[in-house]
Parts: C-alpha cells; structure tokens; sequence
C-alpha cells in the first residue's frame, strides 16, 4: 500500500450555516433547527444547531422542548428557531462538493457534509502543496458560498477525519505519514471511528485509556481485550496501515430492512424506536455473516409518499452496533421532520467487506435483502 495524501473535509455546522446565509440571520445569536419549538410545548426533536446555541448546551436530537427551556425564542429569549429544510441544505452542499471534487484525483462524498479527496498526484506527493490547497479549497467555499469549512491532511482515512476536527471550526491541520503516532498519543480510544462505547468500555476496564497506551499495550493484548478483527483493526490504525483508499465508485452489496407503520406514525419515541430494531438486526445480521461495512444508510418516507435518505460513508469498514446507532440516529435527526406523519422508516449498511473465504456468502447481497 503506497503512501497517499488525503484530505477530509467537514463543512462546518452546516444546515445552520446554510440558513444563517440563506435567510441572512446574525450569526452571533443561537440558531435551532428542528420541529416547531411551540414555545416550549412542542414535542419534536433539534436536528442541528450552530455553535452559538450549543453554548447552551443545546445538541441535535434534543427535545425541542428542552432546548425551549435552555435558551427560549422570541419574545423572551434571543433563541431563533427554524424547521429543516433539507432540499436547501443539498443544493449547497452540491455546489460545495464541486469545488471539492474539481481539486482532487479521486473524491468521494462522505455525506452531505463530508468528503475524502486523494491528492497525491496532484501535490507530487508534497505535503507543503497539500496544506496550500486545502487553504484554496476553504478560501473557494468561503467566496462562492459563504461557509465554513474544516479540513484535515493525513495518510490514512480515519487519520485525515480525525485531523479535521482539531481546529474546527475553520481549520486546517496536517498530520504527515511521519507524525500520526505523535498524533494518536494524547487520543482517547473513543476518537478512533469504530471503537465504540462498549469496545471503550472493554479498553477502559484493563486500563487502556488512550492511544498511546493501547500502543504501547501491543498487538496481543487488543486482541485479548476486542477479539480477533477489532483488535488487529485497530493495531493497523496505531501503526498507519488502515485504509488509504478514496473510493470513486461505490459497490451495491448491501443489507436493509424497513419498517411499514400500519397507520402514519406521529410518536417521536416510537420512530426512532423503531429504527433502533432496525439498526439491532441488520447488526446481529452482519456478525453472523462474520462481514463489516462502510456505508450507513436511513431512509425516511412520510405521509404523502415523499421519501429522503442520508447516508454516510465511515473512515474504516467495522460491525459496532454502537457505532452504526450512533450515526444512524443522527442521520434519521436531521433528516426527521417531527410535524409530519411517517410512513416508513428504513436502515441500510453497505460497502460490504468479507475475507476471500466469505465471499460465496457475501454475494447474496448484491441488492437490498
């Protein structure tokens, strides 16, 4: 595997972002997004919100009541309060992903809000040039759309998206092919995508707290505490071998399941209940196939037939139920409008891998199950 050069994006607060430039709002004052507030009645949920709402301690998923509560709207409080608008928020995020993929040999988009770009042909493999053109990418963005962006430069993936969120927002950090362990040091394991809590959990109890002491823990031991493919997989992410590649197509296998309400369903609760079983599943699913994935799906269809999904696309291919709940539960967050009936709710995880062994098995799921 060739050393690459590889810079992860992450627009900054986006969806509010997108409404600050849209509706032309201060952008000192704290902006929610989500269901219809009902001056603290409402019974939806916060999808985002911006950096000056989270001073508050205001986070997406939050009932919308309680986010009320903390920092009210008009006329008591200076709290502005807007419903999602997620066709808004994919036309910008189109033209920021054009930018984006005209600067790079090989792109992927990551999510609405994410993408990997390979840039090693185009920097000659210098470094120096990769930092001078994450700064033209930021600086483009910040001229034709007026929004922040984060950006971070390393070997690997998951180094690269752990590298953007250094100096968010607005930043640009570098970690070269010969400083990611220095980088890794001060970590704790939960930074890493796919250790979740229970693998945190599991480090935690025989002392390994951070990076650097898994590092120095060794291989051996990993395995002891995660078992066999967690503790190698993240082995190959202390020492710079996980995955360094920027997919430009995506395969189709994949496994889903969807959920039908018998009546519309207006419960928040039940909603994401529901998805919950989902994610649970499909899970139990891709362990028993002894299998992972790099791609998180959810697929939402309201009354009417109107349906939406939102993906994202991991650093690493894993099987943690507590990572897919975790980034399904946000996807289903922004894309959840808690004023409408839901018909439908689905969950899907794609990019499939398996060793060569498992293959025969793997092919079943070419299309959705």
């Amino acid at each position: 595997m060739g050393e690459r050069i590889l810079i992860h994006c992450d627009l900054d607060a986006f969806f509010a972002s997108v409404e600050t430039i849209h509706q032309n709002l201060d952008p000192t004052l704290p902006l929610i997004i989500g269901s219809d507030p009902k001056k603290g009645l409402g019974r939806g949920i916060v999808s985002t919100c911006n950096y000056a709402a989270r001073e508050y301690g205001i986070r997406s998923a939050m009932p919308i009541s309680e986010a009320w509560r903390r920092c009210p709207g008009s006329p008591v409080g200076n709290g502005i309060y807007l419903r999602s608008r997620f066709r808004l928020y994919r036309r910008a995020s189109k033209r920021v992903m054009r930018i984006l993929y005209s600067n790079a040999d090989k792109f992927e988009r990551a999510s609405i809000d994410e993408a990997y770009l390979d840039v090693t042909e185009r920097c000659d493999g210098d470094w120096d040039k990769a930092f001078l053109l994450a700064q033209k990418m930021q600086s483009d963005i910040l001229d034709d759309i007026q929004l922040s962006a984060s950006f971070g430069i390393g070997p690997t993936r998951i180094i690269a998206k752990m590298a953007s969120e250094q100096r968010k927002p607005g930043g640009i950090f570098l970690v070269p092919s010969g400083g990611f362990q220095q980088f890794f040091e001060p970590h704790p394991c939960r930074a890493v995508p796919g250790i979740g809590k229970k693998a945190a959990q599991l480090l935690g109890e025989m002392g390994v707290m951070t990076l650097s002491d898994a590092y120095e823990e060794g291989p051996d031991s990993l395995i002891q505490y995660l078992g066999q493919r967690r503790g190698e997989n993240l082995w190959a992410i202390l020492e710079g071998r996980s995955s360094n590649e920027v997919s430009t197509l995506r395969t189709r296998k994949s496994i889903s399941k969807e959920k039908t309400f018998q009546h519309d369903q207006k419960n928040v609760e039940v909603v994401f209940h529901s998805l919950d079983t989902l994610i649970e599943k499909i899970s139990n699913k891709l362990l028993q196939l002894e299998i992972t994935a790099r791609n998180v799906e959810v697929k939402i269809r309201y009354k009417g037939f109107e349906t939406f999904t939102h993906a994202r696309s991991l650093p690493v291919s894993m099987d943690d139920i507590d990572v897919f709940r975790r980034i399904a539960t946000r996807l289903l967050t922004e894309l959840y409008d808690a004023d409408r009936p839901v018909r439908l709710i689905g969950f899907k995880l794609g990019d499939l891998e398996a060793p060569p062994n498992r293959q025969s098995t793997l092919d079943r799921f070419h299309e959705e199950e």
